[in-house]
């Protein structure tokens, strides 16, 4: 394999067209091959993105077949994860696929127990971990400067349910045809925002020594639906191996930011803007206050993308830290699950 890695995409959605601005900033990787069955998208990403007639593809195994295609970056509906997860192994590519990477447990275990995987790249894209303010965060936690970590509150969500009316009334916008509010499509904040204080919850508790992050206990779980049983908005405790816990907030009905903040034995930090930031800002209090600003950090998207790229390049066979390792990314399947179906 060379030092400049291939990528396919299929499913050309808004998180594909984000991907592929930063394929073109990367200077260990570029998108080689698109797929579609839409065709107004497939022709206007070949336009965009000068992607030749021959690498641009209206249906996704063509693509897959592709030899000359090193990773397929799967942004598909969720509910289709699994499918073309299972043809990309048959046809020994490597794979990134869009979170939630399963939309149940039993998926995931069936991915995983393919012996065809072993030699395969398999990847969840949580890109706000390889921003430079996570890894900062890291490091402090490792330097032991709040002490041991015991805790931590995430919250991520913004209002997609009502828009505004005369006279200050309001009015339900909820459409079934999107993807976030569509059942059969894998929908609900839980699996699209719940996935990403769940994966920032496992980086954090992964720090603390001795933990076993498989042994976790479900506390005040709650939840508000719309339309058939579509959740945008839950709250929930977790607690793991009763060494550290978590509260997390997600929700599409209420405007409740994206703060975290880790709590340890003696000071804490807060993340301002968690997941993606344009100008990162973490303060943390122990002894006196101390704030770190990254400006000049670049998007998260293409440090994932070089990140993954080079993993690849080394022949490896999931994401190196901070990425989502195998491991986090069948405990985040099973956790998802559970907040997913157990009944409040």
């Amino acid at each position: 394999m060379n030092n400049n890695i291939n990528w396919g995409i299929i499913g050309l959605g808004n998180i594909a067209q984000e991907i592929a601005k930063c394929l073109k900033l990367t200077k260990n990787a570029k998108l080689f091959a698109i797929a579609s069955n839409t065709k107004k998208k497939l022709d206007q990403f070949k336009k965009d993105y000068n992607i030749s007639s021959e690498n641009s593809y209206s249906d996704y195994q063509s693509l897959i077949e592709n030899k000359d295609i090193d990773i397929v970056y799967i942004a598909l509906p969720n509910s289709l994860h699994q499918k073309w997860i299972l043809k990309c192994i048959e046809f020994n590519k490597n794979i990134l696929v869009e979170k939630p990477a399963f939309i149940d447990f039993k998926q995931a275990e069936e991915v995983f127990l393919s012996p065809s995987l072993k030699n395969i790249f398999f990847g969840e894209s949580f890109m706000f971990r390889y921003h430079p303010q996570i890894v900062k965060v890291v490091d402090l936690i490792k330097k032991n400067k709040i002490g041991k970590v015991i805790s931590m509150n995430s919250n991520l969500g913004m209002n997609l349910t009502d828009k505004k009316k005369f006279f200050g009334f309001f009015k339900k916008k909820i459409d079934k045809k999107k993807r976030i509010f569509n059942k059969e499509l894998g929908g609900g904040v839980i699996f699209d925002l719940g996935s990403h204080t769940l994966s920032m919850a496992l980086l954090i508790a992964g720090l603390v020594k001795n933990i076993d992050l498989e042994n976790f206990k479900f506390q005040n779980l709650n939840k508000t639906y719309e339309l058939e049983d579509i959740d945008v908005h839950s709250t929930v405790d977790i607690a793991f191996d009763n060494m550290f816990k978590v509260k997390l907030q997600v929700s599409f009905s209420e405007n409740i930011g994206s703060k975290t903040t880790i709590f340890g034995e003696k000071g804490k930090i807060i993340i301002e803007n968690t997941w993606n930031p344009e100008k990162g800002k973490i303060k943390i209090f122990c002894e006196k206050e101390e704030i770190f600003n990254f400006s000049n950090s670049n998007n998260i998207y293409s440090l994932g993308i070089e990140n993954i790229s080079n993993d690849i390049i080394n022949k490896k066979i999931e994401a190196s830290y901070p990425g989502m390792t195998r491991k986090e990314i069948l405990i985040n399947s099973k956790i998802l699950d559970y907040w997913k179906n157990e009944k409040k």
